[in-house]
């Protein structure tokens, strides 16, 4: 096949990798806007799940990945200097751009031709090709072009993603209360000497601030000032280093009706978009592709392939979209939370996805979460008591 990637971001490479990897005879271009090296954004997060995946589809970049991860086992949440952990799962911190260097090196190693420094706005730009991908983000120009039916909402809460030079050895949650509300910032590390640190609030704190009319150059010592506890000491740090390009930003949530139309298929977030703190935005993008590349190989016909891509993934998203739904949805109320016991509120947090919390008083929904815990512990341990109670009934029968 000869096919395009509009967009060189993890979704546009690992696709790229996959289809050389199943057939090198695949012409593959990817059209990326950035220049080499300049990549939006900070660090990504995903978990075990998606360690697999990549050594099940190529062991060589998936090795290479996790060579330079930053791994995490616990998440600290720290409300007002009142801190609580708790362990984790073991979780994959890496820098954007190295994660980028890493695939963009495999595909081209591979003999995946790309363009850095070429923005795609019409699909009119592209040669003349057997399969179209775009993979160009939430805000892709390429998906205005054919029939998706997209639905783009914007989250009431601002956020701005910034990094530090304080590296977080756990995931923290830092919520701070200043006269005009709350903010919370996610933060953690990505190297040796870089964390990603993400700041949310409401509307109402945002503009009771000033943030609404403060230049970028003031916008980073306020907020050190706001976070000095957390950060100890160490600088905020501003989009490709450049203290210039920071924005507030309100997120935007990208649903399609239809993932592809004609020759050309929607991965990624030009494809859907979940909200950033639940982490999974790189995860799914991945899996997109995965999935893509394996329909394509599945099928014989190029329509049913993405007719069946499109199902499949669609199905596979419900269950994130509602989550990261859920989890915008209580951030947005943080002050309803806030003032409960610290354990109370870590666990409300850790609890945000569920439907069910925001129908409940936040007391009740905890009641009802450490009751459905220990009924959880009880059915452990009486899984594990079995066997012996099983033998020492049966010793007792037998005498």
């Amino acid at each position: 096949m000869k096919i395009a990637c509009v967009g060189g971001g993890p979704a546009g490479l690992y696709f790229a990798l996959l289809m050389k990897l199943h057939d090198s005879g695949n012409d593959i271009t990817i059209f990326e806007r950035n220049v080499l090296e300049s990549s939006y954004g900070w660090g990504v997060t995903f978990g075990n799940d998606l360690m697999k995946k990549l050594y099940g589809s190529d062991p060589f970049s998936a090795a290479r990945i996790e060579k330079v991860t930053s791994p995490w086992v616990s998440q600290i949440v720290d409300v007002q200097g009142k801190q609580v952990m708790r362990s984790l799962s073991s979780g994959y911190n890496i820098e954007r751009q190295r994660l980028l260097d890493i695939l963009a090196d495999r595909t081209q190693d591979l003999g995946v031709h790309i363009e850095f420094g070429y923005e795609v706005t019409a699909l009119s730009q592209l040669p003349s090709v057997d399969l179209i991908v775009a993979c160009d983000g939430g805000n892709s120009r390429i998906r205005y072009e054919a029939e998706f039916q997209t639905d783009v909402r914007l989250s009431r809460n601002k956020y701005i993603w910034l990094g530090s030079d304080k590296v977080f050895d756990s995931f923290t949650y830092a919520f701070v209360r200043t006269d005009s509300g709350w903010l919370w910032a996610y933060a953690y590390g990505i190297s040796a000497d870089l964390s990603t640190f993400i700041v949310e609030c409401s509307p109402e704190t945002w503009t009771g601030l000033g943030f609404n009319t403060m230049s970028a150059h003031d916008t980073l010592p306020l907020l050190e000032k706001i976070f000095e506890r957390q950060l100890d000491g160490h600088r905020l740090i501003g989009q490709c280093r450049n203290i210039a390009d920071i924005a507030w930003l309100n997120f935007r949530t990208v649903t399609n009706r239809c993932w592809h139309d004609g020759k050309v298929v929607l991965a990624g977030d030009a494809a859907h978009t979940t909200y950033f703190n639940i982490g999974w935005g790189t995860k799914l993008a991945i899996e997109d592709v995965i999935e893509l590349a394996e329909n394509l190989q599945r099928h014989d016909s190029l329509k049913a392939a993405l007719k069946s891509y499109e199902r499949r993934r669609q199905a596979a998203l419900r269950q994130p979209q509602s989550d990261a739904r859920f989890s915008a949805q209580w951030f947005e109320n943080v002050p309803r939370y806030i003032d409960l016991e610290m354990r109370q509120f870590a666990a409300l947090l850790d609890g945000r996805r569920s439907p069910l919390l925001p129908q409940l008083s936040p007391q009740l929904y905890y009641q009802l979460l450490r009751a459905t815990e220990k009924v959880a512990v009880l059915r452990t341990l009486r899984t594990r008591a079995a066997p012996k109670a099983k033998a020492i009934y049966s010793k007792h029968k037998s005498v």
